[in-house]
């Protein structure tokens, strides 16, 4: 019973969080996570990524970073199962292990932490991110997982970062590494191209602008990033799916999309000042380039048969143990099966703050200061109240301004 209600707390304080958020009310959101991610526990992990993912959401960078390190060392800490735990995981719930976050989730956490310090203007520690991310691909290579574990996104925003440091070598690397988890990410072909100049890879530029030499897009970004400065927006689309219980298993999980209203964001940059006289403003709309929803439900359905096969090996443990407590009292077998069975639940645990897509728009204008604006927009087109107050940015040849913008409806 004891399982039943730690689930019921954890989707509890998920639900109560995210409708804080939603309300603006940040601060008594955070006040409630901060004393969750500071008690040591199986599922302080769990609580900590929501921890930061609030602060960054509220617009404290530098302490959503240092919630991020710590997470990140708490994830290394806590990686393993002890032997009481998958005991009780075995006779119970799964919910009594050491929760060790998804695969997919491992990687998020340094790339969100990477967009923290480039809003804070620390390139360096973000490249530090970028480095253990690519330690965590090198571990995951080594053990043999499946490529489809790898993050793209990842290792695209490592090629962004590599690239606004000029280390144009490493950002071209990156960018290929992408493109081989995922060639359907927007604009790649352009990066891909731009990069390999840059990097002074005749070979490969040749063979990119070959292979892309109908895509008139890629071209054209290849040559304004020769001259202008760019604006990068990465919007973080409203709150990822949520694990339920199975309709036909119980004892498993499965994912229900959450449906965000604000499906796109739509970036407008006006010139504060023009040689011409004329102003226009220029509106551009992110794109995606990483389906959190679609990967955890890859990730799920990947998992499904070791589950399965766990809990086989769980209902015959149940049976045994039972069956011993009725040779001496059969009320109190027929009570412990029946508990130990009623305790058997789907393992509804996740990272329940992240969001459900990241979206970019990479704008090349040329130099000068520019009024931003961001608005999240529905599937019609319409404004959905989501937006990022104006503010100025300065523009300058060859750099990148980034900006992050996250929905919550």
């Amino acid at each position: 019973m004891l399982c039943i209600a730690g689930c019921a707390s954890f989707l509890s304080q998920s639900d109560e969080t995210k409708s804080l958020l939603r309300q603006g009310q940040t601060s008594q959101a955070l006040k409630d996570l901060k004393e969750k991610s500071s008690a040591e526990g199986k599922d302080q992990l769990m609580y900590m990524l929501d921890y930061a993912m609030a602060l960054q959401i509220s617009g404290d960078y530098r302490a959503s970073a240092d919630a991020f390190i710590k997470a990140d060392r708490l994830l290394e800490e806590k990686d393993y199962h002890s032997v009481s735990q998958v005991v009780g995981a075995t006779l119970g719930a799964e919910e009594m292990v050491q929760y060790k976050g998804e695969s997919y989730e491992k990687f998020l956490l340094n790339s969100m932490n990477a967009i923290n310090y480039l809003m804070l203007g620390d390139y360096d520690s973000a490249l530090v991110e970028c480095r253990r991310i690519n330690s965590k691909i090198s571990s995951f290579k080594m053990e043999g997982r499946e490529a489809y574990e790898l993050s793209p996104f990842a290792s695209y925003l490592s090629a962004i970062i590599w690239e606004s440091q000029k280390k144009y070598d490493d950002a071209y690397i990156e960018y290929e590494a992408a493109y081989k988890l995922d060639p359907t990410i927007s604009g790649i072909a352009g990066d891909l191209i731009r990069s390999a100049r840059l990097a002074g890879r005749d070979q490969a530029l040749a063979k990119w602008k070959k292979e892309f030499k109908s895509d008139q897009n890629a071209l054209d970004e290849e040559l304004n990033g020769r001259k202008n400065g760019e604006v990068i927006v990465i919007f973080q689309q409203g709150f990822g799916a949520r694990k339920v219980p199975r309709v036909d298993e119980p004892r498993f999980p499965t994912l229900r999309t959450e449906y965000p209203k604000t499906t796109v964001a739509q970036v407008e940059l006006t010139p504060i000042e023009s040689s011409t006289g004329k102003i226009y403003t220029q509106m551009n709309k992110t794109r995606t380039v990483y389906d959190i929803d679609r990967m955890a439900m890859i990730t799920m359905d990947k998992d499904y048969n070791s589950l399965v096969a766990r809990r086989i090996g769980g209902v015959a443990a149940k049976a045994v143990v039972s069956d011993q407590i009725r040779q001496k009292n059969e009320l109190l077998g027929s009570v412990a099966w029946i508990a130990m069975n009623l305790a058997d639940r789907a393992d509804l645990r996740q990272w329940s703050t992240l969001p459900s897509k990241i979206q970019m728009a990479r704008i090349f204008m040329k130099p000068g200061k520019y009024d931003l604006k961001v608005l999240g927009l529905d599937s019609s087109d319409v404004p959905t109240g989501d937006q990022l107050s104006s503010q100025v940015i300065e523009i300058k040849a060859g750099k990148k301004v980034f900006v992050n913008f996250r929905s919550l409806r």
